[in-house]
């Protein structure tokens, strides 16, 4: 009997990873660039906070705007103070869902697609945002990337005229976070 026991025991043990639900990370790499024809202005936080539900594929991401660092501070000084106004609006705030749940097998190693749609909130606006991007089964850990652009304009960000030749009216933005595949109590 303890035999049998034991044996369920492992099974279940073994199951959860398959059956896991809500994963988080609290250290998702979102970076930006703008590039233009006089300057390429990048600008790195390690901070994200994101969770992702491999059962109903809802995905949130969250990132404090003052935790991006810049080459020079005074570039970081205005983005924080004239841009995004970090004291008024301090974090962005993705959340969604991915569409295509089906095609990913969460249990499987392996590369999959990912698209993604939901809402972004940054700078006090709301906006729909839908993007692709991968999610890698690999050693035990999801590996999530995604790129996509928003106009500044989109979500009432103002560049000042004296430096709108340095300032793209586009802005890349990438993610890139992984998860243990553990799941989240």
């Amino acid at each position: 009997m303890q035999k049998y026991l034991s044996i369920l025991a492992l099974a279940i043990v073994f199951a959860l990873p398959l059956q896991a639900q809500k994963f988080m990370t609290k250290t998702a790499h979102i970076w930006f660039v703008s590039q233009t024809a006089m300057e390429k202005i990048e600008a790195h936080n390690n901070q994200g906070t994101t969770i992702l539900d491999t059962q109903t594929g809802d995905v949130v991401f969250q990132v404090l705007m003052k935790g991006f660092q810049f080459e020079k501070s005074l570039m970081q000084e205005h983005f924080n103070e004239k841009y995004v106004e970090s004291d008024k609006f301090p974090k962005a705030v993705f959340k969604g869902k991915i569409t295509n749940l089906s095609e990913i097998k969460f249990s499987q190693p392996g590369t999959y697609k990912a698209r993604v749609t939901g809402e972004m909130n940054l700078h006090g606006v709301t906006k729909p945002l839908s993007t692709e991007g991968t999610i890698e089964v690999k050693n035990g850990k999801l590996i999530v990337k995604a790129k996509f652009t928003v106009a500044l304009a989109d979500y009432s960000i103002v560049v000042p005229a004296a430096v709108r030749e340095t300032i793209s009216k586009t802005i890349d933005i990438n993610v890139d976070a992984t998860y243990d595949l553990m799941p989240t109590p």
